[in-house]
């Protein structure tokens, strides 16, 4: 395997994109650690399988990148641009990709944890058997993403756009979908007991036909007409 690295430390390394090239066109994954990728721009590279650590890639461009089997792990990449990406089967771990554009990828198979993805545009995205879990998605772009028969655990969905989004049969663990809109999303089945759902108006209540609530959720939602449930 080849390797990038700058000294042990802070992040001071800059990397190119001809030095990327050079690396990619070896046909061997390689290692990015402790490097500075900020505003780099490596769209359309073959960097299959490759592992990124600790690097700052704000504003970074991988637009039309192959990154299969790649792993993100430590990495600030706030409004980096992955618009049509395929991402299969990538891990992301303890990084922060706030207001990335995701647009188009793919992202199938693809685990995102203890992330934050604030902003986020996952808009469009080949997401079958996408994970997330304890990661922050405020804010968050999802229409039409499905959710079907996984545990949530610790997601945070507050204001995200999850039009059109299928919950059927998901269990929520600690998770938030506080003022998302949630409008033609699908719950049948669902068990949101875990769930926050403050900011739902009663008129909304329908979307939850078929799931499973609280005592205390359900309570939640008559209050708005002024009723008590004891």
């Amino acid at each position: 395997m080849d390797d990038l690295f700058s000294p042990p430390g802070a992040i001071n390394r800059s990397v190119t994109r001809a030095e990327v090239e050079a690396l990619a066109a070896r046909r061997l994954p390689a290692t990015v650690s402790d490097c500075d990728l900020e505003e780099a721009d490596l769209s359309d590279l073959d960097l299959t399988g490759w592992t990124f650590e600790r690097c700052n890639m704000r504003h970074a461009r991988f637009r039309s990148a192959k990154l299969e089997g790649t792993s993100w792990r430590n990495c600030r990449g706030g409004f980096a641009d992955f618009v049509s990406a395929d991402l299969t089967e990538s891990t992301v771990l303890a990084s922060d990709f706030n207001n990335a554009a995701f647009r188009n990828a793919k992202i199938g198979s693809t685990s995102f944890k203890g992330c934050k993805l604030t902003g986020a545009d996952l808009s469009d995205t080949g997401a079958m058997e996408t994970r997330f879990e304890e990661t922050l998605l405020i804010n968050a772009k999802l229409p039409s993403f499905s959710f079907r028969k996984l545990t949530l655990r610790k997601i945070d969905f507050s204001q995200a756009d999850l039009r059109k989004c299928d919950f059927r049969m998901t269990v929520f663990e600690e998770c938030s979908l506080r003022d998302a809109n949630m409008a033609n999303a699908r719950f049948e089945g669902a068990d949101l007991r875990g769930a926050d759902i403050g900011g739902l108006r009663l008129m909304d209540a329908g979307l939850f036909r078929g799931a499973t609530i609280s005592r205390e959720q359900a309570g939640q939602l008559l209050g708005e007409l002024g009723l008590n449930v004891r």
